[in-house]
């Protein structure tokens, strides 16, 4: 009885395939359509040849192929990376965009006040002492605004939420470079002040 195995990659890092899984991938192969040509060119390099076995190689658990596969009793292997909450965050936001009429209907402008709730009750829970729990609940609100703000701007082609992050990182290094170069002793305060702004007006000097 021939045997169906898909094997679910990351997007971001299509070609990274754990060493523990590829024991397990014996078959003839085939692609989805959105897996990239790189990935296709040495798959066959790494996998030993089975005619009893097919594994359907794919990004996207949404492909009508995949789905089939699974309701047929395919055996699913994910690379791990695919379980990352950041990732999984990603693509929940994603998906809300993708099949929710109210999610499609916002801008960013409409979301401000949603914003501003969400601020104000992380407020209210540090100043009200809340507990540890409330605490992770309202920045995970104030996570949500972030996707939501990054998807909606994503889909006009601008940025994604990885380019945030990114951001984030290019700033950090510009302004706290003591972060990147080894540093382990501590670093004074007064130190941070005067390196924040040299990087503040570094990063205006560039614009």
């Amino acid at each position: 009885m021939a045997v169906m195995i898909v094997l679910l990659l990351d997007s971001r890092w299509p070609t990274l395939i754990p060493f523990d899984v590829l024991p397990t991938l014996k078959g003839n192969v085939e692609f989805s359509d959105e897996v990239p040509i790189k990935v296709r060119w040495h798959f066959g390099d790494v996998i030993t040849k089975d005619e009893n076995s097919t594994i359907l190689v794919s990004t996207n658990v949404e492909d009508p192929r995949v789905l089939s596969a699974i309701a047929d009793g395919a055996q699913v292997i994910e690379v791990p990376s695919r379980k990352d909450p950041v990732y999984q965050s990603v693509q929940v936001m994603r998906q809300a965009l993708s099949i929710g009429e109210w999610e499609q209907s916002q801008t960013h402008e409409s979301l401000l006040s949603y914003l501003h709730e969400e601020v104000q009750e992380f407020v209210e829970a540090v100043q009200l002492e809340n507990s540890e729990e409330a605490l992770k609940k309202e920045l995970s609100d104030i996570f949500l605004q972030v996707l939501f703000h990054s998807e909606i701007a994503d889909r006009r082609g601008s940025f994604d939420f990885e380019a945030v992050a990114q951001s984030f990182v290019s700033k950090m290094q510009t302004r706290s470079p003591y972060l990147f170069d080894g540093t382990t002793a501590l670093v004074a305060i007064e130190e941070q002040e005067r390196l924040w702004e040299l990087g503040k007006q570094s990063e205006t000097a560039s614009e």
